[in-house]
């Protein structure tokens, strides 16, 4: 970005799976962007609340960015924006149904896999319950899913796309909340090797994974091993 053009503020969360999302595409893109973490509690959460957050989204989350007069909130749409202003390198694939295959993906991302997520981490302490175990069931059955779609291509859409880092990131809370990747889904382990290996990745879910060590919560092995790798 030229001198001349305003910056551009990302508020994030050190655990906001989201802000992720916004941080790996602009690190994809080359983007200078300041992130700016807001106060973030384990026991507290997100309070009190960033003005900046208040002020500018209405749900009261994070990501929010401001670029000069624009100001966004929700992590695609915030993508979107991105990848207009910076069309290259292309984190969605050409062709129009190409492109909104990945769009369906990365949404399913969010509101089909992550929901089970979310069910889980009310019940890490009663694994066994009826609700716990469906959660997993349904983590299970996703995965199957994107162990199909990766047969024939490198990433979730062929090449590295945002469908992938929102995946990525959804899953790596699923391996948090006790619903690890299997054996049975090869395709998806090697996937995730290398989404892995891109310094993007390492350089934001090995922020992450340090944070969380700092809260004395264990990593799964795979953030482990991320995070080693990406030590300053």
């Amino acid at each position: 970005m030229g001198g001349a053009a305003p910056a551009m503020r990302l508020y994030s969360g050190p655990l906001s799976m989201f802000g992720a999302k916004v941080e790996i595409a602009a690190l994809e893109k080359g983007l200078d962007v300041e992130v700016v973490m807001v106060p973030f509690e384990m026991k507290r959460l997100y309070q009190p609340k960033h003005p900046e957050v208040l002020r500018i989204n209405p749900k009261q989350q994070v990501p929010v960015l401001v670029h000069g007069r624009l100001e966004l909130f929700d992590s695609t749409q915030i993508f979107e924006y991105l990848e207009e202003l910076q069309p290259a390198p292309a984190l969605w694939p050409t062709g129009l149904e190409a492109k909104a295959r990945a769009r369906l993906l990365e949404h399913q991302s969010d509101e089909v896999y992550f929901p089970p997520v979310v069910r889980l981490m009310g019940l890490q302490a009663q694994p066994q319950d009826p609700a716990a175990v469906a959660a997993r069931e349904a983590c299970a059955l996703y995965d199957g899913q994107m162990e199909k779609l990766l047969a024939d291509r490198e990433g979730l859409t062929g090449s590295c796309s945002f469908a992938d880092i929102a995946f990525y990131l959804a899953r790596l809370f699923g391996e948090r909340m006790g619903a690890p990747i299997n054996g049975s889904t090869p395709l998806l382990l090697a996937w995730r090797d290398r989404v892995s290996l891109r310094p993007s990745v390492r350089q934001v879910a090995g922020a992450m994974g340090r944070y969380l060590l700092t809260q004395g919560r264990p990593l799964p092995a795979f953030l482990a091993t991320l995070v080693a790798a990406s030590q300053p």
